[in-house]
């Protein structure tokens, strides 16, 4: 089954279309958006995608931060039902959430 062409916003979210025809992840402005909460704390160590963020050094404000920070940089708005801890886990988390409501 061929995937239909994506769109510009799509495209602009993504970050582009890599060689082989599919979509580039996001992945490396989520964990920006990490790294700049973390540095605040003068954590320098950037965590793995599926580490568990609460254990790399935010905390329960920094998650809220980390929230409206996705929403405004994906241009999103994240429903109340979505707003748990489990999709905010970690990097890889926040990038399901985002990619399913990104294409909505």
């Amino acid at each position: 089954m061929a995937r239909n062409p994506i769109t510009d916003r799509e495209r602009d979210w993504l970050g582009g279309i890599m060689a082989d025809g599919s979509v580039a992840v996001a992945r490396s402005r989520i964990s920006e958006l990490v790294g700049g909460l973390l540095a605040k704390r003068n954590i320098t160590i950037a965590p793995e995608p599926s580490a568990d963020l609460r254990r790399s050094g935010l905390s329960s404000l920094d998650m809220v931060n980390l929230m409206l920070a996705v929403e405004a940089q994906f241009d999103i708005e994240i429903p109340p039902a979505d707003m748990t801890p489990a999709n905010f886990r970690s990097i890889m988390a926040i990038e399901a959430v985002v990619q399913r409501l990104a294409f909505v």
